[in-house]
C-alpha cells in the first residue's frame, strides 16, 4: 500500500533447486530461482537467490541477485547482495546498487556499469533454435533455407 511499488514476485513464479538436486547446464527463468544446491553452468533469472547451502559454478545475470552462499564465476545485476555468509570468487557487475553484509567474502573485482540489465524477455525460451545457436557460433552464415523447424518439449 505505501512505500515500495516494484512489482512483487509471487511464489508461483519462484523456483527452488533444493539441497539434495545437482544440476548441469544452462538454467533461464523468467520468474525467480532460489539456489540451495548445486548448478554447474551460466543462470539468467529476473531474480536469483542463492541459499547458505547453494552454489554456483558459473556466471550468473539477474535484475536481483542475493549470494547467501558459494558463487564461482561472474555476477551481473542491477541489484547485488552479498550475505554474512555469502562467497563470491568471480567479478561483480551491478547497475544500481551493492550491498556486502558483514563477513562478505569477494575475490574479483567489483564494477558499476550503467548496461547490467537482464536480457530476458517473456519468450526468452523461444528466442533461437540450438542449430541457429551452433550456426552463429561457428561462424556459418544464417540462411532462410538452413532453417529447421524444432518442437520444444
Amino acid at each position: 500500500m505505501f512505500g515500495d511499488k516494484k512489482k512483487k514476485i509471487k511464489d508461483t513464479e519462484r523456483s527452488l533447486i533444493s539441497e539434495t538436486v545437482s544440476i548441469e547446464g544452462t538454467i533461464n527463468s523468467s520468474g525467480a530461482i532460489d539456489v540451495a544446491g548445486l548448478v554447474k553452468g551460466p543462470v539468467y533469472s529476473k531474480e536469483i537467490i542463492v541459499r547458505e547451502t547453494g552454489s554456483i559454478t558459473g556466471s550468473i545475470e539477474a535484475d536481483h541477485v542475493e549470494i547467501h552462499g558459494h558463487m564461482d564465476g561472474k555476477v551481473a545485476g542491477a541489484d547485488v547482495v552479498v550475505g554474512s555468509t555469502g562467497t563470491v570468487k568471480g567479478d561483480i557487475e551491478f547497475g544500481n546498487n551493492l550491498k556486502t553484509e558483514n563477513g562478505a567474502d569477494i575475490d574479483g573485482y567489483i564494477k558499476k556499469t550503467n548496461t547490467v540489465k537482464s536480457k530476458l524477455s517473456a519468450d526468452f525460451l523461444f528466442s533461437k533454435s540450438k542449430e541457429e545457436k551452433k550456426s552463429k557460433e561457428n561462424g556459418g552464415s544464417e540462411t532462410p533455407n538452413e532453417k529447421k523447424p524444432e518442437a520444444i518439449v
